[in-house]
C-alpha cells in the first residue's frame, strides 16, 4: 500500500508520510530516565498521540522499561468517582495485554474493586512490584476528566509519587490540550481541590510540541516525491510554510488536498497556485480541526485575547496572563515576536467563523462593483459599505460578542461576500498595532486597505502615514483608509465622509469615514 498524508488520528510510519516525533521534544527521554512525572500539552492534531505511541514502542523495544499509553477520553462523561477509577484500572489491564509481553501485564483489577477510591494508587503500586521493569505510564487526554474524578486521579498519582522510594510507577506523563494549571477549569468552583494553586504540583516539567520547521516540511513532502515522482516547486514549498507556520495538521491537510484533489496526476508539478487553491478549499470546508478552533472563540477568556488582536488595540489591563497562556496553548496565537494569530490560515478562519451568519445575510454581489474591463471599483464598493453599515451595524453589533472588533469584522464580511469567487482577501492583525490591514486581490489587481477605530484627532493622520508605508511595502501607489467612529454623540451625517490625501511619497490615499 502506498503511503499518504494523514489528517485523522495518530500517524503510522508504515501507512503515512511520517517524521520522527521525538525530534520535536528531545528532552522527554531524560525525564523518563530520571523517573520524573511531567506534563505534555499541545494543541489538537499536532502529534501528541503519535509521539506517545512512538515513544512507548521504542521504550518497550529497547527492553529497559515497560511503557503503556492509556487514552482516558472515554471517561469524559463519567461523574461517578468509584466507577471512573475502576474503569481506568480495567483499561490499563486490557491495554497491557494487547501491547506488552505476558510477564509485564498489569494485574487483574478485580481485587481492587473493594476500595475504589484509592484503587488506582494501590493498583499501580502492585503493578510496579510485580513488573520486572520500571513502568512508564502515559495518560493521554487527561484534561477530558472533570470534577471529582479528575481530582481523585491526580490525588492518587501524587500520593504514589510522594511516597517513593516505596514502589510506584517510575515515570508518568499527563498529556492533553492544556497545561496542568488549566485543569482547574475542569473543576467546578464548589468542588474540593488538591489544596494548592496547581492541581498537580509534583510535575517536574511542562512540555509542549513545537511545529515543524521549514526544512521538516520539505522533508515530509520529499517522501511523497520519492514515492510518486510528483514534485513540489520550491516557491510552493515556501508558500506552504508561510501559510501554515509548520502546524502539523495544516501541513498534512494542504498536501492531501493538493495531491488528491487539486493535482491528482503525479506527473504534474505542484505550484503556488495549487497551494492557494488548496488553502481556500480547506477554509471553506471547515474540517473538524478548523471547526474546533471556531468553537473556542465563544469562550470569554479566548475573546479577551483574540478581540484586541482583530481590532489592533491594546490588551485590556484586566486580561489575565493565564488567559494569554491558555489561548496560546490552544494553538490560536503566537506570542513572539509580537502577539498575533498563529498562522495566516487561522487568520482567515477566525474572522470568517465569527461572521458566517452575517455573510449569509448580505445580498451584495461582486458584479455590482465590477467595471466593464473586469476591474473592481473599490471606491463604489466602499461607498456602498458606508450605506450598508449605517443601516445595519447597530442591530448586528448589539448581538455580537466581539464588540470592539465588530466594525472591522463587518467590513471584512462585506468584502468577503462581494469578492467571493472573483478574488481573495488577505488579512494582517497584531495587538497594539492600532489597525487591521487588508489586501484584496482581484484579477491581476491589488487593493490595499487599512481599518482603524477613531481614537482622537490624530487617528486619520496616523492612519495615512501607516497606510502609506503599507502601500509602499507592497509596491502599490493607492490605498484606502476606513475609519470607524463609535462616538454616540456623532450623527451618521457627521460620521460618513470621503476624502482624498497624498501620502508622504505621493501615494494616493482615499479616506472613508464610517
Amino acid at each position: 500500500m502506498r503511503r499518504y498524508f494523514n489528517t485523522a488520528g495518530p500517524c503510522q510510519p508504515e501507512r503515512h508520510y511520517f517524521l520522527p516525533p521525538e525530534r520535536r521534544l528531545t528532552c522527554v527521554r531524560s525525564l523518563i530516565e530520571r523517573h520524573l512525572f511531567f506534563v505534555l500539552h499541545a494543541p489538537r492534531q499536532t502529534g501528541k498521540t503519535t509521539l506517545l505511541n512512538t515513544l512507548a514502542y521504542a521504550l518497550n523495544g529497547e527492553g529497559q522499561y515497560t511503557a503503556l499509553v492509556i487514552d482516558v477520553e472515554f471517561l469524559q462523561r463519567t461523574s461517578d468517582v468509584e466507577a471512573g477509577n475502576l474503569a481506568l484500572l480495567a483499561s490499563i489491564a486490557r491495554e497491557s495485554t494487547v501491547v506488552l509481553p505476558a510477564a509485564e501485564w498489569a494485574p487483574d483489577p478485580t481485587p481492587w474493586q473493594q476500595s475504589p477510591l484509592r484503587a488506582l494508587h494501590d493498583y499501580l503500586r502492585a503493578w510496579s512490584i510485580q513488573c520486572p521493569k520500571p513502568v512508564v505510564l502515559f495518560l493521554d487526554e487527561i484534561d477530558s476528566l472533570r470534577d471529582d474524578l479528575l481530582i481523585s486521579v491526580l490525588r492518587q498519582l501524587r500520593m504514589g509519587y510522594s511516597a517513593r522510594p516505596a514502589p510506584f510507577i517510575a515515570s508518568l506523563a499527563l498529556v492533553g490540550l492544556r497545561d496542568v494549571r488549566d485543569y482547574r477549569a475542569n473543576i467546578h468552583a464548589e468542588q474540593d481541590t488538591l489544596g494548592s494553586a496547581s492541581p498537580f504540583n509534583i510535575k517536574s516539567d511542562s512540555l509542549t510540541l513545537r511545529n515543524f520547521t521549514a526544512s521538516e516540511v520539505h522533508e515530509l513532502y520529499a517522501q511523497h516525491t520519492a514515492a510518486t515522482g510528483q514534485v513540489f516547486q520550491p516557491a510552493a514549498l515556501d508558500l506552504i510554510y508561510a501559510l501554515t507556520r509548520g502546524q502539523p495538521w495544516l501541513v498534512n491537510a494542504l498536501a492531501r488536498q493538493m495531491v488528491e484533489v487539486e493535482v491528482p496526476e503525479a506527473t504534474q508539478a505542484i505550484t503556488p497556485a495549487h497551494v492557494e487553491a488548496a488553502r481556500e478549499a480547506l477554509i471553506l470546508r471547515r474540517d473538524t480541526h478548523l471547526d474546533s478552533l471556531a468553537e473556542c472563540l465563544r469562550e470569554a477568556r479566548v475573546r479577551r485575547v483574540i478581540e484586541p488582536i482583530l481590532a489592533g488595540s491594546t490588551m485590556a489591563m484586566d486580561t489575565l496572563d493565564d488567559d494569554l497562556v491558555y489561548v496560546r496553548d490552544l494553538g490560536l496565537i503566537e506570542t513572539t515576536p509580537h502577539l498575533a494569530i498563529a498562522n495566516p490560515i487561522y487568520t482567515e478562519v477566525i474572522p470568517r467563523s465569527l461572521t458566517s451568519i452575517m455573510q449569509a445575510n448580505i445580498t451584495h454581489e461582486g458584479v455590482w462593483y465590477t467595471r466593464q474591463d473586469g476591474s473592481l471599483d473599490m471606491l463604489a464598493l466602499l461607498r456602498a459599505f458606508q450605506t450598508f453599515f449605517a443601516e445595519h451595524s447597530e442591530a448586528w453589533l448589539q448581538r455580537f460578542a466581539y464588540q470592539e472588533a465588530g466594525p472591522h469584522l463587518i467590513l471584512m464580511v462585506f468584502l468577503q461576500r462581494v469578492i467571493n469567487h472573483g478574488g481573495r482577501i488577505q488579512r494582517e492583525f497584531a495587538v497594539g498595532s492600532g489597525r487591521a490591514d487588508v489586501l484584496v486581490e482581484w484579477q491581476q489587481q491589488r487593493y490595499v486597505l487599512e481599518l482603524k477605530l477613531w481614537r482622537s484627532e490624530r487617528t486619520i493622520p496616523q492612519g495615512i502615514a501607516q497606510l502609506s508605508r503599507y502601500v509602499q511595502r507592497l509596491g502599490e501607489r493607492e490605498g484606502y483608509l476606513v475609519v470607524f467612529d463609535r462616538r454616540a454623540i456623532r450623527s451618521w451625517e457627521e460620521k460618513l465622509f470621503e476624502q482624498e490625501h497624498a501620502g508622504p511619497e505621493g501615494q494616493r490615499i482615499h479616506v472613508f469615514g464610517v
